[in-house]
């Protein structure tokens, strides 16, 4: 009598834990709104601090031209087109790489492709921004080609572990129903490598945007000639104005990958 009692008993607290820790596991899952909310907002903290120490600050002649808003404005400016062309770039060639070698007939060059990759993010950066510019010439597009060998790695790389993780027998249930390769990659494969494939391209923004500030030394513009203007000048309120909007483009920029990563997550994966 007393075994039949406990028995339900028992049985419930076991559910109860289950289904405690199956909502745990779901909202470890789910966006940390807080953050995703709380970077912005100290992104505009910060900028707007600077902005009132720059409209209110004593600064000599060079430092008011190097700083003036329109300067800022169009530095600015330059340091996004930078990041976007090589991102998407990037993009353009990295995932459809990666969704290739994974196919059948070509996976045995994935690890030599990847190898390849790898030596391009080996090298030192600004090495491999001044070889190119003494090869191909200073200026805009020798820059993106610079960015892009430094980026691509991190993309090809997680859509290769992301389609590589698909389980195997979701893509032979997918073959059985009759649909075709095409039909598996896209609405099988593709969907659920996307979390790993948008991790790497958030990676590879931040890469992108931090790396974009060396671009100045080949003349390509962007937030790099603030610093690089007050070193060489000694001018440390250009210098610390430069650092500080770098890194807030920068926390930005990854805000706005993370944002992008949880939009595009299947719902049936959170």
């Amino acid at each position: 009598m007393t075994v039949t009692e406990e028995h339900p008993a028992k049985q419930n607290l076991a559910d109860t834990k289950a289904a405690a820790a199956g909502l745990a596991a779901t909202r470890a899952r789910r966006p940390s709104w807080g953050l995703l909310i709380g970077q912005p907002l100290f992104v505009a903290i910060v900028v707007g601090v600077w902005a009132i120490w720059r409209s209110q600050a004593e600064l000599d002649s060079i430092e008011q031209r190097q700083l003036e808003w329109k300067v800022v404005g169009q530095l600015t400016l330059e340091h996004l087109e930078l990041t976007a062309v090589a991102t998407i770039i990037v993009l353009l060639i990295a995932v459809p790489l990666g969704i290739a070698l994974t196919r059948p007939r070509s996976r045995r060059a994935a690890p030599l492709v990847v190898a390849l990759a790898n030596a391009g993010q080996a090298a030192p950066v600004i090495g491999l921004i001044v070889l190119l510019a003494i090869w191909l010439g200073f200026g805009f597009w020798t820059a993106i080609l610079a960015l892009c060998l430094y980026a691509i790695l991190p993309v090809l790389r997680n859509t290769i572990v992301g389609l590589q993780g698909v389980d195997p027998t979701l893509v032979e249930a997918g073959r059985g129903m009759g649909m075709s390769s095409v039909a598996v990659l896209g609405r099988i494969e593709l969907p659920l490598a996307v979390p790993v494939i948008m991790a790497g391209i958030r990676t590879a923004l931040v890469l992108v945007v931090g790396t974009a500030t060396l671009a100045t030394f080949i003349d390509a513009g962007g937030l790099g000639s603030l610093i690089t203007t007050g070193i060489r000048l000694l001018r440390y309120p250009v210098l610390i104005s430069g650092a500080v909007l770098v890194a807030a483009l920068a926390l930005l920029i990854d805000w706005a990958g993370r944002v992008l990563e949880e939009v595009t997550r299947p719902r049936g994966l959170e």
